[in-house]
């Protein structure tokens, strides 16, 4: 069996002489943080190793030993982290042999303090391998490259991250959905320009931002789709100089293909900038939601009620409620914008191919997918623990000249131009202002000075019932338009669920 000391040495160290400096050594390392790949590097590696013995680089009892080894590679890890840890508390965590489900960060902090010797999480399976099955793991790096190997775990993660946030803004949305379902014809004011506009259906409100999470589900599925290729059988730059079937690799790991490019394949990062800026863009929605339930819940609007087992208190005011999971919404997608601006920074300069400034861009893409699901663990939860006080909203709804809109809208159905109702209408506002009342307190004479095509009729025609079925268009706020687009939404959600 190999030494492994001497099987630590660098898999490049052949033509130096001289040994890499300990500081830059050190700084340079990535596996403390490309370490929660494991399980994708195993993956990938036991796809490779079906490649080489189908070229006839394995015998069937090699295959089977270089399987069964990289199957004991994360075994073998916890148990050697146990040094450390509390092995039952990480075998509890990683869910041994459950593909997908990443080590506990207690587990990777052991398992880098452990292997100083390890470069990277390729490095660090060949040690782990050659640990069990001695000399023949040194065969599995046999028509490979480091190049193409982190450019496949690291679109093994991403697709896996893609998979999850799906689930989860699957989760969300059915929970805006029931709360929808659950304010019935309840009405709110809308808002432009933070000033009052007209009254909504809370219904349709909420149904804004079902609309905006559909389209980040749909560009995260689509970015799944254009990186749903194999990088392996690139090499490092040119191909695999053996001949290789691409196609097994592709395969086994659930890609549609192999890529077709070994240059693009190998510093290709499209797919990481394509995920960042999808979850940013989600990002930004949540915290669009976020914001607005922080405003609402305050004292100035008293819409809401936040659920207690979401907020905290102040160490000095006891009266304190304080909106912290909101807050903290806002603050974290900012942490989604900053990872996918970092990727883009890193990419926009390099040139063909790989470059080792491409290390940089496996953190930010960890940390998006790491913000996003945190963000999305609660979020469905606290969704539907949401209180809305519908008679403080119905008030807000019917006063302060929100049904103008209904009003310009009657005149314009008795011939008037809208230009010339809008006038009227505004000074209608005007004359309410002046003595404070509402449109429907002031006397059809009034309105008549003002216009003489105000009727008797003018009065229900601005009602909150009819001012909001004045926008009787597909996407308005009209009843019966919402209660459609709610049982479409539902039925979307169905589809994908």
């Amino acid at each position: 069996m190999t030494n492994i000391n001497q099987q630590s040495a660098k898999m490049w160290s052949g033509r130096f002489r001289e040994p890499l400096d300990a500081t830059f050594e050190s700084w340079q390392r990535s596996f403390p943080f490309d370490v929660r790949l494991l399980s994708h590097e195993i993956a990938a590696s036991k796809a490779h190793a079906e490649t080489i013995a189908a070229a006839g680089i394995l015998v069937s009892d090699e295959l089977k030993q270089m399987l069964y080894g990289l199957d004991r590679v994360i075994p073998l890890s916890l148990e050697e982290s146990a040094k450390l840890t509390n092995l039952d508390a990480l075998r509890d965590a990683h869910k041994l042999n459950s593909p997908g489900v990443g080590f506990v960060i207690s587990a990777y902090s052991s398992i880098v303090a452990l292997n100083p010797q390890a470069e990277d999480i390729h490095h660090f399976v060949e040690l782990q391998l050659t640990k069990i099955i001695g000399d023949l793991a040194l065969k599995l790096h046999t028509g490979r490259s480091r190049n193409e190997q982190i450019a496949t775990d690291m679109r093994l993660f991403v697709r896996e991250a893609i998979d999850n946030t799906l689930a989860s803004l699957t989760a969300w949305r059915k929970a805006l959905i029931d709360l929808a379902e659950s304010a019935g014809e309840a009405t709110m004011p809308s808002y432009t320009h933070l000033q009052r506009a007209e009254p909504v259906l809370i219904v349709h409100w909420l149904l804004a931002y079902v609309t905006m999470i559909e389209r980040d589900a749909s560009r995260l599925t689509d970015a799944r789709k254009r990186m749903n290729l194999c990088p392996l059988g690139s090499g490092a730059v040119a191909g695999a100089t053996l001949a290789l079937d691409r196609n097994l690799a592709a395969r086994a790991l659930n890609f549609d293909a192999p890529t077709p490019n070994s240059m693009d394949a190998t510093s290709d990062r499209d797919f990481a900038l394509d995920f960042t800026q999808a979850i940013a863009t989600l990002g930004i929605h949540i915290s669009r939601f976020a914001e607005e339930l922080t405003l609402y819940s305050t004292a100035e609007f008293g819409f809401l009620d936040l659920p207690e087992r979401f907020s905290t208190g102040s160490s000095a005011m006891p009266q304190k409620k304080n909106p912290d999971l909101t807050e903290l919404i806002r603050g974290k997608s900012g942490r989604l914008l900053g990872a996918a601006t970092t990727l883009a920074t890193l990419i926009k300069g390099l040139p063909l191919a790989y470059n080792k400034d491409l290390q940089e861009g496996q953190e930010p893409v960890f940390d998006a997918a790491d913000t996003i699901a945190g963000i999305l663990s609660v979020l469905p939860a606290f969704t539907a623990s949401l209180k809305f006080r519908f008679d403080t909203m119905k008030t807000a709804a019917h006063s302060g000249y929100l049904n103008a809109m209904a009003a310009a809208t009657y005149l314009t159905d008795k011939g008037i131009p809208f230009r010339k109702a809008h006038e009227h209408i505004g000074n209608a506002v005007r004359l309410g202002l002046e003595t404070q009342r509402e449109l429907q307190q002031l006397t059809l004479e009034e309105l008549r000075a003002i216009c003489p095509q105000f009727g008797e009729d003018f009065f229900s025609a601005i009602t909150l019932e009819a001012t909001l079925d004045c926008h009787d268009v597909i996407g308005g706020t009209a009843r019966p338009r919402v209660k459609t687009a709610l049982d479409e939404a539902k039925s979307r959600l169905t589809e994908h669920a």
